[in-house]
């Protein structure tokens, strides 16, 4: 397979946008979250994207292959990229603050280069990237703080949620990498993935939540809904697959140090939320840690230098 090693302008203005976009999932879900329970809000997510990504793939004359290994790359991908760190960031939200929750999500490179280095022949780890995960974990040692160790705080798990969804993306990023080998274009990829989905959290959310118990959502709930599911999800997961298609799942794992950005101003403007110093000492130090990974801006020093 053949990656860019180097984001083009292109790839770096998609990587841009799907940090907007994801960045913006955190403030949906921070709204949603406090009407709705976890499972119902990530079902209702991918019910209405998949919808949508449907409909898209059929009005652009794509159907879903039915190969049975593209099949089961599919759910295996919607358990990994969607129902698995969906449900572990909502549930952490219901304990920490969105802005936090973007913070801790932005580890997702970090544990990616992991991940990379044991499960694939091309994006091995080198010493910058070990320089850049050693950073970034000090950087989440410092947010989680004392805590940790004497069990005190009541958010602890909620930020331990939110390490496990990183951890589940990381995953994700490397293994779908077998769609383009696949010869399964972006669309289609997403679309079957967020279908799987789908399908295997109706019956969760029936059995767990028992929607039709539940009251009425207000029109605010609502419109968070509609916006995570078709901008956050199923826009996102478009540029996702193309970004991932040529760059690669570390590269593509850099938007999470971007993504904190925007979910941080619309915690903070629209839903009054508040980082605490160690929030963004740490935030400084996984984005260290991130540039190191990167190491475009020391190649650069060097060459000006020699």
């Amino acid at each position: 397979m053949t990656l860019h090693k180097q984001m083009n302008a292109t790839e770096w203005a998609l990587l841009i946008a799907l940090s907007i976009l994801w960045g913006g999932s955190f403030f949906f879900v921070g709204i949603a979250v406090k009407e709705l329970p976890p499972v119902t809000i990530v079902t209702l997510r991918v019910f209405i994207a998949a919808l949508v990504l449907l409909a898209v793939c059929r009005f652009m004359g794509h159907s879903l292959p039915r190969r049975p290994e593209v099949l089961r790359a599919f759910f295996a991908m919607g358990l990994l990229n969607n129902i698995i760190p969906f449900c572990l960031i909502v549930w952490g939200q219901t304990h920490i603050a969105s802005g936090v929750a973007s913070i801790l999500n932005a580890t997702t490179p970090l544990f990616t280069v992991i991940v990379a280095h044991m499960l694939t022949t091309d994006e091995k780890l080198s010493a910058n990237k070990i320089a850049g995960v050693v950073i970034g974990f000090a950087g989440v040692a410092t947010m989680i703080g004392p805590s940790a160790l004497t069990g005190e705080s009541s958010s602890l798990w909620g930020q331990l949620a939110i390490l496990g969804a990183a951890i589940s993306y990381s995953f994700a990023g490397i293994f779908g990498r077998r769609f383009k080998v696949m010869g399964v274009p972006p669309l289609v990829t997403a679309t079957g993935q967020i279908s799987a989905s789908t399908l295997m959290l109706i019956p969760l959310a029936l059995v767990i939540d028992q929607p039709w118990s539940l009251p009425i959502p207000s029109g605010q709930t609502w419109a968070a809904l509609f916006g995570i599911a078709l901008l956050s999800t199923a826009l996102a997961y478009l540029i996702f697959f193309r970004i991932l298609s040529s760059a690669g799942a570390t590269n593509l794992a850099l938007v999470t140090f971007l993504i904190p950005v925007s979910a941080i101003l619309l915690g903070s403007l629209v839903l009054g939320e508040q980082l605490a110093t160690k929030h963004i000492v740490g935030m400084a130090m996984i984005a260290a840690g991130l540039v190191a990974i990167d190491g475009r801006l020391l190649r650069n020093r060097t060459r000006r230098v020699t």
